[in-house]
């Protein structure tokens, strides 16, 4: 039997918080089985696109559709089995040891009164092991670093074996090696399972290395959406980030790596021979 991987659609979207719309007549589609990383400057509509996709916050106008259906129509439960979210600054009492913490990951998959089965305790391990946090399982949550938490909130998610997972900046609080393992890990899970991945990071240089699809916003719109080398030019960094830079191949991967050109160094050389000495390069 084929199962169908399940689509997450924008069609007219406005959304944003009462007295403030963050995002304007947006459309959008999620490609399945893909990596989506979002990029764009602080306050560009990043995080609230990710919440709106979540069901944490009701479209002002325009609507997303899993499959072809209005995701407020979706039950609650069937909703949660399918997408899974890791916000931006999760919270749990800070008692709640690891293990109960990731075990919560699981309570989409069970009805009201059913008993907690081997196969959730498997779940369970195996999403505590890929973290990196089997050893922190009796842990309280308040004897954790930042970095811990994060982990263990990332192993949540995947306890909850959602066929669409939504990260808000999920590598917060790690050290550069923590953040490789843990995008290396979203990776794994993206190619093993087909899991759809969307993912919001700060990273411009981790994102384009990633992403199989890049997603650049800019004051609630999307300004470029592909393949990172067709998406992150110096002329697409200069108008979401207002910064200068060169774009060159990433010597390890080809993907574009950006570098930040100081204002002096800009102002002395000159954009025009800062472009041609990047086309030199590339």
């Amino acid at each position: 039997m084929t199962v169908t991987t399940p689509r997450l659609t924008v069609h007219g979207l406005a959304a944003g918080y009462p007295g403030r719309r963050v995002i304007e007549s947006l459309d959008l589609e999620i490609a399945p089985e893909r990596i989506t990383i979002v990029i764009g400057a602080n306050a560009c509509g990043k995080s609230t696109l990710l919440g709106t996709l979540a069901r944490l916050h009701k479209p002002l106008g325009g609507r997303v559709e899993l499959d072809g259906v209005d995701i407020h129509s979706v039950p609650r439960r069937r909703f949660a089995r399918t997408v899974g979210l890791l916000p931006q600054h999760p919270l749990a009492p800070e008692g709640t040891p690891v293990a109960e913490l990731v075990a919560r990951g699981r309570h989409p998959h069970r009805g009201v009164f059913q008993r907690w089965s081997a196969e959730d305790s498997a779940r369970v391990d195996d999403a505590m092991a890929r973290a990196d946090v089997a050893s922190l399982a009796e842990r309280p949550m308040g004897d954790l670093s930042g970095g811990q938490r994060q982990r263990v909130w990332i192993a949540m998610a995947l306890a909850q074996d959602p066929r669409i997972l939504l990260l808000d900046e999920p590598t917060t609080f790690l050290d550069l090696s923590h953040q490789i393992e843990v995008l290396d890990l979203l990776r794994d899970l993206n190619r093993r399972s087909g899991t759809t991945v969307v993912a919001v990071l700060h990273d411009l240089n981790l994102a384009a290395r990633y992403a199989d699809d890049l997603i650049v916003m800019s004051e609630g719109r999307v300004v470029a959406h592909g393949l990172p080398t067709d998406v992150l030019t110096s002329r697409i960094v200069a108008e979401a980030f207002g910064l200068e830079a060169l774009v060159i191949p990433d010597p390890l991967t080809a993907t574009p790596l950006v570098v930040p050109v100081p204002r002096a160094v800009g102002a002395e050389a000159g954009v025009e021979s800062l472009v041609h000495r990047e086309r030199k390069i590339t």
